[in-house]
């Protein structure tokens, strides 16, 4: 029989490594979305992204698709850049760049990556979504690590380094993205039709 088809209903390519090595214990073929297809964020809220996004690319290719809408929610900034996170500059440096530029000295630097997750059928209907949150400090400036998005910049206490230094098992622990996926660990098997005994993480 036929491995399912899941489709990561992202452009992303960072996104869609992450999120196929966090399912690779599922028996699926893990594939990205079309190439040049490109779904308007147009919802006030993560999950609404993330549906949105999912339910697009399910209807398009008419298979599963899952998808992630995530961002960094700054307290001290009033939970900017929020939502507009990968709409706050043009580039990663830049959006580092302006987000310590209006955060400034203030000592207060707490932060979330929030994550939300949806998984949509072939009609493009969702049917789990789940949320992910990683809590931790607004660095003064990003740390000299491979990374993408906020990740240089969030310092996460409980790990003693930033997203971007975690090694894979602690950000499948700690990042927003896995909490996310994690809390579809027991429901995603079921619902693509897998063996019971299979899920996320179980590596």
């Amino acid at each position: 029989m036929a491995r399912p088809v899941l489709v990561i209903a992202s452009g992303n390519h960072h996104k869609i490594q992450e999120m196929e090595a966090m399912l690779a214990s599922l028996d699926l073929l893990v594939i990205p979305q079309p190439e040049g297809l490109e779904v308007e964020e147009t919802g006030s809220t993560f999950a609404e992204n993330a549906r949105l996004k999912a339910e697009t690319v399910a209807r398009i290719t008419g298979r599963w698709a899952l998808a992630d809408d995530s961002g960094l929610a700054v307290d001290a900034l009033g939970g900017a850049p929020g939502v507009y996170s990968a709409r706050y500059a043009k580039g990663d440096e830049q959006r580092m760049a302006r987000l310590l530029r209006e955060l400034g000295d203030t000592p207060y630097r707490s932060a979330a990556l929030i994550s939300a997750v949806a998984l949509a059928d072939p009609s493009g209907s969702t049917v789990l979504e789940a949320e992910g949150i990683c809590r931790g400090e607004i660095l003064r400036q990003p740390v000299k690590a491979p990374g993408y998005g906020y990740n240089r910049l969030l310092h996460v206490r409980e790990a003693g380094c930033t997203l971007a230094e975690m090694p894979p098992h602690q950000l499948e622990k700690l990042g927003s993205r896995a909490k996310a996926l994690r809390t579809l660990a027991s429901d995603l098997p079921r619902a693509l039709g897998l063996n019971g005994n299979s899920r996320p993480f179980s590596g």
